[in-house]
């Protein structure tokens, strides 16, 4: 922490839901949400700059709104400055692979993307899926008074800020070398 107050910092961490069944399920190798809620108000109370990835969002996983408001919701009462959110593009051999260990879930995800396009390796959803996913959950961040991005879905006028979070990082180094 103190190496962080001398530097211009910015710590982002990813949090994609506030469910353990969900978190285990997309993260089953990473710490809890609550632990990783928990390091963030002790970094943010040290007044370092924090920013929450919320990605992936997984259609039918992890977009519900009930869900993301009380994610979002205590994220704000941590202290964190900006929420960025994108949704899931696999790679090749994602669906074959869900299709062996979770059939109930491949055929609802695959249905979904079945109609995307394939971008440098990656699958998105179509757009307007992408820009309704966006739109639903954008009002959510910035009701809490929270920056809001959107990273690599191609609806930029929806961000309040830059999407890796190094704009309160800019701001630092602009200030320590005036």
């Amino acid at each position: 922490m103190d190496i962080f107050k001398r530097t211009p910092t910015v710590v982002s961490v990813t949090i994609t839901t506030l469910r353990e069944d969900l978190a285990s399920f997309i993260e089953p190798y990473a710490p809890s949400p609550d632990r990783r809620v928990s390091a963030l108000q002790k970094v943010a109370g040290q007044d370092i700059a924090t920013v929450v990835r919320i990605d992936p969002i997984i259609p039918t996983i992890n977009d519900d709104e009930k869900d993301f408001e009380k994610l979002v919701s205590t994220l704000a009462d941590v202290d964190v400055k900006q929420i960025t959110i994108a949704t899931m593009k696999p790679v090749r051999g994602f669906f074959s692979t869900l299709k062996q260990t979770n059939p109930p879930v491949y055929e609802k995800l695959f249905r979904l993307y079945a109609d995307g396009k394939w971008v440098v390796g990656y699958k998105y959803l179509r757009e307007e899926l992408r820009r309704r996913i966006l739109e639903k959950l954008r009002p959510i961040v910035l009701k809490h008074d929270l920056s809001f991005a959107s990273c690599r879905e191609g609806f930029s006028h929806l961000n309040t800020t830059l999407c890796d979070g190094t704009a309160y990082c800019r701001k630092l180094i602009d200030a320590y070398f005036r």
